[in-house]
């Protein structure tokens, strides 16, 4: 029996729950499949499936079996693939995660830059605001605003950041004077959609931590959409810094409360490359991370970074 063989068919239908579907993957049939697991049952003295007509169930050790063989097999895949990076040109399928304004307003230049240096280097860019796990969604990169606090991983950080509470000039106009953080409640405010009812915003000045609950006029999931609401004068809008450069620079958007630190989260954020911690990195991956870091790490490079990509300028000033 090929040991290594019903390992992973084991694994994959400990995910599928299904005989069929397993054969299709693997290309074999489902005959072949279940002839596998039953000598694989066999030969460990262990029953890891309860079959029916109807349904397929893993038994209490089966699916701790399907546990510890998740983490074996993919570190047999990575040894496998860190051999071949030491002896072969930079290549293969790059996935990288990002959260959404780093990803759209940063990493396509330096893409399309970097495949003209590495062209056997093909990249899949995912976009979201979601926590990802790098070796269950198989990401090879994860951009992230938060230090990773998994083990199991290595960090490295490209900057460190704050964020700016702002809005456009058209919606400051006329309305309450911003002096201190209880004033927001008087304002109309754009935020993340986050899971549960509240939402607060955290002032810090000196010492004094200061925590206002507010309800938001806008919620979205995705920070490109508040920021064209702040430009179109929905609101005040909490953002990363070197998002709202731009802005603010060309005057589209003023920053208000500035004697405060605020945050929706932690203040010690930046942007952090994150990867799995293994023996070798492959080329791809170490070629990437440098190639970004080099054009984008450290206080003012960010911001000349970002906004480079279509659709994050500015509109002109009048």
């Amino acid at each position: 029996m090929d040991r290594l063989r019903a390992m992973e068919l084991f694994l994959s239908i400990s995910q599928t729950q299904n005989f069929s579907e397993t054969a299709r993957r693997f290309g074999i049939s489902a005959t072949g499949v279940s002839r596998m697991i039953s000598e694989l049952e066999d030969e460990l003295k262990i029953k890891l499936l309860l079959r029916s007509t109807r349904q397929l169930a893993l038994t209490e050790s089966g699916q701790e079996y399907a546990r510890q063989l998740e983490d074996i097999l993919w570190r047999i895949k990575e040894v496998e693939t860190n051999i071949t990076a030491i002896s072969t040109a930079p290549q293969g399928l790059l996935r990288v995660h990002s959260r959404v304004m780093f990803g759209v307003g940063v990493l396509p230049p330096l893409i399309a830059a970097f495949r003209r240096l590495y062209p056997e280097i093909h990249l899949e860019l995912t976009l979201t605001e979601a926590a990802v796990d790098l070796r269950k969604n198989q990401f090879d990169i994860d951009f992230r605003i938060s230090p990773p606090m998994e083990a199991g991983v290595k960090r490295r950080m490209l900057f460190q950041s704050e964020r700016h509470l702002v809005a456009a000039p058209s919606y400051l106009a006329g309305r309450p004077e911003l002096r201190v953080p209880d004033d927001i409640l008087a304002h109309d405010c754009l935020a993340y959609q986050l899971p549960g009812e509240q939402y607060t915003w955290r002032f810090k000045r000196g010492e004094q931590l200061t925590e206002i609950a507010f309800k938001p006029r806008h919620l979205c999931n995705n920070a490109i959409p508040l920021l064209e609401l702040a430009r179109l004068g929905e609101g005040l809008v909490l953002l990363e810094d070197y998002t709202l450069h731009n802005d603010i620079r060309q005057g589209s958007l003023v920053r208000v409360l500035t004697d405060y630190c605020i945050t929706n989260k932690g203040f010690e954020e930046g942007m952090y490359a994150t990867i799995l911690d293994t023996p070798i990195i492959p080329a791809k991956i170490r070629l990437f991370l440098d190639f970004v870091a080099d054009r984008v790490a450290g206080p003012e490079l960010r911001f000349e970074a970002h906004g480079k990509a279509a659709g994050i300028h500015p509109p002109p000033s009048a």
